[in-house]
């Protein structure tokens, strides 16, 4: 479904939990769901520029707190009172935004996301990205979606069907959204003041998110960090059941 600009998808019953997906993915994403089987009304969301959701922001400046404004409209649209935030990647950037600015917004689960601004290599590499995305979007796409992944190659059906979807985007959604990354702040201090609220979920192989570094950052809030085995930054792809396992474990 459409709201003007943004596409949704509403499924199941229970406690409203809204699913924000990752950098260059859709809604698509979150296929490993099992409907008739998880206790919640599940809100699916196509980021701006993503999916069948159009990318009409007009300020100078890319920014997720565009991208978190626009998810709260919606869920304000839909009559949804309070929620849960499950976000990947970049999602989990958004739901972190979402999470200080809306006092509806309770549990949020970062899946293979962080609650760290970017380092200024990773800044100046998020540059690099918005201009490859201009000049060689193909090219850029089927060299970054492989290396997501800890146990999948480039040849296999699944990372070969990403990289597909990945080619619809537009090269302008995909630089906004990297310089929309580049800009974000550090939003650490939301896991001292909501400690039974936000929880980590980490891919023991994440090549983007090292899993030590993220046990060493979250040695005194151990109870909110969930390490999956033999999984890369792409869990809910290469570990399914495992992804669904946690999510309803942590929203329970």
């Amino acid at each position: 479904m459409q709201n003007e600009l943004m596409n949704y998808r509403v499924f199941g019953n229970g406690h409203p939990v809204v699913f924000l997906h990752g950098f260059m993915e859709s809604i698509a994403m979150w296929q490993f769901i099992e409907e008739n089987e998880f206790p919640f009304q599940c809100i699916l969301i196509d980021l701006p520029g993503h999916g069948k959701s159009e990318l009409w922001d007009a300020n100078e400046t890319p920014s997720l707190n565009f991208m978190a404004a626009e998810v709260q409209k919606l869920i304000q649209f839909l009559g949804i009172q309070i929620y849960h935030v499950v976000g990947h990647s970049m999602g989990g950037y958004v739901a972190m935004i979402l999470k200080e600015s809306d006092d509806n917004c309770q549990k949020v689960v970062l899946l293979n996301s962080t609650f760290k601004e970017d380092s200024e290599l990773k800044k100046r590499d998020r540059v690099r990205v918005a201009d490859l995305a201009l000049k060689a979007k193909n090219l850029f796409i089927q060299e970054a979606i492989p290396g997501l992944f800890y146990r999948f190659d480039k040849e296999e059906a699944v990372v070969r069907k990403l990289i597909e979807e990945a080619k619809h985007m537009e090269g302008q959604a995909i630089a906004y959204a990297a310089l929309a990354m580049r800009e974000r702040t550090n939003t650490f201090h939301l896991l001292n003041n909501f400690p039974s609220d936000i929880f980590v979920v980490q891919g023991k192989n994440d090549p983007l998110i090292s899993c030590e570094i993220m046990q060493e950052d979250l040695v005194n809030h151990s109870n909110q960090l969930l390490v999956l085995e033999d999984v890369g930054h792409m869990s809910h792809v290469e570990s399914p059941k495992a992804a669904y396992q946690a999510l309803r474990k942590l929203l329970a």
